[in-house]
């Protein structure tokens, strides 16, 4: 054997094969087979927290491992050689090995650390690893990786939020100062931004709505803390609402009333982060704006879903004192007024169910009147508050005390398309409507008056207004008043908010009825629903009610009219 030999003072002895040996390039095999394995069993969840880690995590375990296999090697190597190594102290065979080993134990610990102990959260540093990872799993779709990624994405949802760009509540107009100008911004910025459209894709907020609630909710409850709710999530909640009602086992349904859900009723979470904030749902701007084509399929259920949520937008606006016009409520009354669109299709239908859908969907927009109603009378009506708007152009007086007003018309005029058969027609347009609304102290407070008010003004100008311009729509509606209001004037108490109308709409029927249906017969017929007649000639109109239950004989009521005024002239009548 070779002994020691000294070049320009170093000396080198020969490695001793011998020594001993506790990690050597077997150890290191053995240790990296576990670390494969443990990669490889990991699920889409410690992986997408590896790639997204704040430092190239998979590239330095890369290196690391392949640079220890490498010395672990070349070290047993040496060993098995006994070639020479410097003589000394300083670095000893044991020293080395311990150092080889705690170089692997350390990246299988930092692996393990961002894996399992302290997951990565979106920020200044992995901002463009964390979207480029999200964006890869986006863009594959798997339903079953989306949901894992959707539950991940809870604990960065706060920090996009947070580093997001907020454009302010007039980003719907375009408006910007200039000092909000930001042409380059910074990158954590600019990529918070873009995962803030990027998880607005259908697929993901599929899956946020059934198996991860959670991310919404952080999510919305960042933006109500920070009061920023100008930043890029319109599609993301538009997506949610959308994709909530179209799942009937989503928190919408969940989260109804205290005494079908338990606490989750009664708090409301997720729905109260969404929407109980008037100023962030008028500000995203569509967060009540469902689906063009979605929401013709919707049933009784997901109209009552929608209309539940509505509400509560309805109610912050309400209590912070009618801040200005809300267009997204607006729209909300239009999208309301939308679920009768089909009603027609009860007329003449002989055996209509007490459960079906049409009339299902009725009383939901109806008990949706009534709650709003009770919002305004808990808030009280206010001073400034115009009883009637007499200028066509004072559109911009109108409160939501007209909108409701306005809602109750296109529900009278939609009941007002099923006209037969009678008790068909009965239920739907008094029943379900009119006494739900009016007559027997419905609707009693002063908000309720005002907007009764307001109601047999529009019914009546609809009707008057047929003098200048005959048309079906207030023939419909004519029909709707005489039906559910009779011919014969009642001095009880249970209908005085409705007399006043009931005497316009006979004199004005008693007046113009003879001359609408010399004008056009189509039109004054389609004044008339089952059970009611025009006898042309004595100039009246008959309301039978039939025999039937206890009726042994027919009962006929008549209502007397005026002959049509001469040469068939219209009047110019104002209202």
């Amino acid at each position: 054997m070779v002994g020691e030999q000294c070049f320009w003072g170093v000396c080198f002895i020969p490695l001793d094969g011998s020594g001993q040996k506790f990690f050597g390039f077997s150890e290191f095999l053995a240790g990296l087979a576990l670390m494969v394995l443990a990669w490889t069993i990991a699920d889409v969840r410690y992986r997408f927290r590896v790639r997204t880690a704040p430092i190239p995590l998979l590239g330095i375990t890369f290196s690391v491992v392949t640079a220890l296999g490498v010395l672990t090697l070349l070290t047993d190597l040496w060993r098995a050689e006994q070639w020479f190594v410097p003589k000394g102290n300083l670095l000893t065979p044991g020293s080395w090995q311990a150092l080889l080993g705690g170089l692997f134990l350390l990246t299988f610990v930092t692996w393990t650390w961002f894996a399992f102990i302290r997951p990565p959260m979106y920020g200044r540093h992995n901002a463009r690893r964390f979207a480029q990872t999200l964006y890869q799993f986006i863009l594959k779709g798997s339903p079953a990786e989306l949901a894992v990624i959707a539950d991940e994405l809870a604990r960065s949802a706060a920090a996009l939020v947070r580093y997001a760009t907020d454009r302010g509540r007039h980003k719907n107009y375009r408006i910007r100062r200039e000092k909000e100008e930001k042409k380059n911004p910074p990158k954590v910025e600019a990529y918070a931004n873009d995962l803030l459209l990027l998880i607005a894709d259908r697929r993901l907020c599929r899956v946020v709505v059934a198996s991860s609630p959670g991310t919404a909710l952080v999510i919305f409850r960042a933006m109500a803390e920070t009061k920023k709710y100008g930043i890029q999530v319109e599609t993301f909640a538009n997506n949610i609402l959308n994709e909530a009602i179209a799942n009937k086992d989503s928190f919408l349904f969940h989260e109804a009333e205290g005494y079908q859900s338990g606490l989750s009723g009664y708090r409301k979470p997720l729905s109260q982060a969404m929407f109980s904030n008037h100023e962030m749902v008028e500000t995203i701007g569509t967060l009540l704006d469902p689906d063009i084509d979605g929401k013709r399929e919707w049933d009784a259920a997901q109209w009552k879903a929608y209309c539940r949520v509505v509400l509560m937008t309805f109610r912050s606006y309400v209590e912070d004192g009618y801040g200005g016009h809300s267009f997204v409520l607006y729209r909300a009354k239009s999208n309301i007024e939308h679920a009768l669109f089909n009603l027609y299709k009860l007329n003449g239908v002989a055996n209509s169910a007490w459960d079906d859908d049409l009339q299902a969907r009725l009383r939901v927009i109806v008990r949706f009147i009534k709650d709003a109603v009770e919002v305004l009378e808990e808030k009280g009506v206010p001073d400034y508050l115009q009883l009637r708007i007499r200028d066509k152009k004072g559109r911009g007086l109108e409160t939501f005390y007209d909108h409701i007003a306005s809602l109750i018309f296109e529900v009278v005029f939609a009941a007002s398309a099923v006209t037969s058969p009678n008790g068909l027609c009965w239920w739907i347009q008094y029943n379900s409507v009119w006494g739900e609304l009016f007559n027997f102290d419905q609707l009693k407070g002063k908000a309720g008056a005002v907007v009764k008010f307001k109601v047999r003004r529009l019914l009546y100008n609809e009707i008057a207004d047929m003098r200048r311009f005959a048309n079906f729509k207030g023939a419909k509606i004519l029909g709707f008043c005489l039906n559910v209001m009779g011919f014969t004037i009642s001095q009880d108490d249970y209908d005085k908010d409705t007399r006043s109308l009931q005497k316009a709409v006979l004199a004005w029927t008693t007046k113009h009825y003879v001359w609408l249906h010399g004008y056009n017969p189509r039109i004054a017929e389609a004044c008339l629903v089952d059970g009611v007649t025009y006898d042309v000639e004595h100039r009246r109109l008959v309301r039978t009610y039939p025999a039937e239950g206890l009726r042994r004989e027919p009962r006929y009521v008549y209502l007397d009219l005026d002959p049509a005024l001469p040469g068939g002239e219209r009047e110019t009548t104002t209202s």
